[in-house]
């Protein structure tokens, strides 16, 4: 058995790269490797790379470098998006050894047939136009929840943006196969799946490998709506076009969907929009969180938007600024823009300085920091299910609440990976909320 290799994972970006990741680990497994963390000597680095932000470029070289250092004869593969986008790039990096694509990743194993450094990576990336199959995966990280991919790819011209380049067109898992991830996943003991893809309300299409679907987004919440065993399931990221009435009444009342949404904006500005090549207008948006609202007024609702986009004058982002300020939602992820190549918007007049698309940046954060608090103090006093993680943060231990508040409380093991009832009572100085157990015994 000493000779069995070992292998260590790095996940760059999103949740989607993290579900892949597992997948990826658990195929190793199964060709004989044993898994181990990225901080110990390890024969094979495998780096799930990101191309979403310039940032995830630079760590991607910093992140080989950390590998190189722990093992100078390790063999270091690059996958994922950025493999896709620049395999070269990635492959003249030092101590990189191979690079896959968007449709290789899933058949590493295939391809490391003797750990020998090479002098320069070998690349194997396909014409993107190849990536029509689907991988279904999902990992399994902290033990209180799972992301569940249902959807890859992406049909949509936005004009900044990389990912129908370096993952092709939409398709999604068939039906059967996400309930019967669903249900191996819980019947690991895990409380929470968080559903994730690159346009999940996109789903269904591609579910036969071509145009043709017989399920729609609300079928599969649907039918995820009643496997056993899953106590909660949460929407990650929705389009605001793609989430439809329907779904939104039907989550209210579900049994097991929380009270959380994510969806993209990316400008409060029509002009901006259109440039973009969003596929709405902000009044679309505006209907989205009224309807949420009404129907859950206790939701928590996140907004992704975007800073500094060519051609954004200081009044559209005001026209942002103010229809976000204005609208009641609980949180935002900026993103500041930044360009990538072989998008529309890199050769789009109007280039706004870095140093304005820094501020506007700040802005924004700081009034995200303005709405999570509102938000938070709008819970205090209120009944709620936590979940508690596994983590013990300096003697405490943290949750979130159905409708994504962060609490924390003096640190129990027998409450990891629990649901507790518990009340909302005040805002602690490092913006978390403080709680009292609703059931005494749990305090036990």
């Amino acid at each position: 058995m000493e000779n069995r290799k070992k292998v260590a994972f790095y996940t760059l970006g999103c949740k989607l790269n993290f579900s892949e990741t597992s997948t990826i680990a658990r195929n190793f497994n199964d060709e004989g490797f044993d898994r181990v963390d990225f901080e110990d000597v390890a024969d094979i680095y495998v780096i799930n790379t990101c191309s979403v932000t310039d940032n995830a470029d630079k760590q991607f070289k910093q992140v080989v470098k950390k590998a190189m250092k722990l093992n100078d004869k390790a063999f270091v593969a690059a996958v994922g998006c950025y493999a896709q986008l620049k395999p070269e790039e990635l492959a003249a990096v030092d101590g990189v050894d191979l690079v896959l694509g968007a449709t290789e990743k899933f058949k590493i194993t295939d391809y490391i047939h003797d750990l020998s450094k090479n002098d320069m990576g070998e690349v194997h990336s396909c014409e993107i136009a190849e990536a029509d199959f689907y991988v279904g995966s999902y990992s399994i990280g902290d033990r209180t929840r799972a992301f569940l991919k249902v959807q890859d790819g992406c049909d949509y011209k936005c004009t900044y943006c990389t990912i129908p380049l370096a993952r092709g067109i939409s398709r999604s898992d068939a039906l059967e196969n996400v309930l019967k991830n669903a249900k191996e996943i819980s019947a690991q003991n895990i409380r929470e799946i968080v559903l994730t893809g690159v346009n999940i309300g996109d789903y269904g299409k591609g579910e036969f490998g071509n145009k043709k679907h017989e399920h729609t987004f609300l079928d599969l919440v649907k039918a995820l709506d009643e496997v056993e065993g899953i106590e909660r399931l949460r929407i990650s990221s929705i389009e605001p076009n793609l989430l439809k009435n329907e779904t939104i009444d039907f989550v209210s009342k579900s049994r097991t969907f929380v009270p959380h949404f994510h969806i993209p904006l990316q400008s409060g500005s029509n002009d901006i929009l259109k440039l973009m090549k969003r596929r709405y207008l902000r009044e679309v948006y505006t209907d989205r969180v009224n309807k949420i609202r009404e129907v859950m007024p206790q939701a928590c609702i996140g907004v992704d938007v975007i800073v500094g986009f060519p051609g954004e004058t200081d009044e559209h982002f005001l026209e942002t600024y103010h229809f976000l300020n204005e609208m009641d939602i609980s949180y935002l992820h900026v993103f500041t823009y930044s360009e990538r190549d072989n998008t529309e918007a890199v050769d789009m007049p109007g280039v706004v300085p870095a140093n304005v698309r820094a501020k506007r940046s700040k802005m924004l954060r700081g009034l995200s920091v303005k709405k999570r608090r509102a938000f938070y103090e709008s819970q205090l006093g209120t009944n709620r299910t936590v979940l508690f993680e596994s983590e013990n943060k300096e003697g405490y231990i943290h949750g979130f609440t159905e409708n994504y508040v962060k609490v924390k409380t003096p640190w129990n093991p027998e409450l990891v990976n629990t649901l507790q009832e518990i009340n909302l009572t005040k805002i602690d100085e490092d913006g978390s909320v403080r709680l009292e157990f609703v059931n005494k015994l749990a305090e036990a």
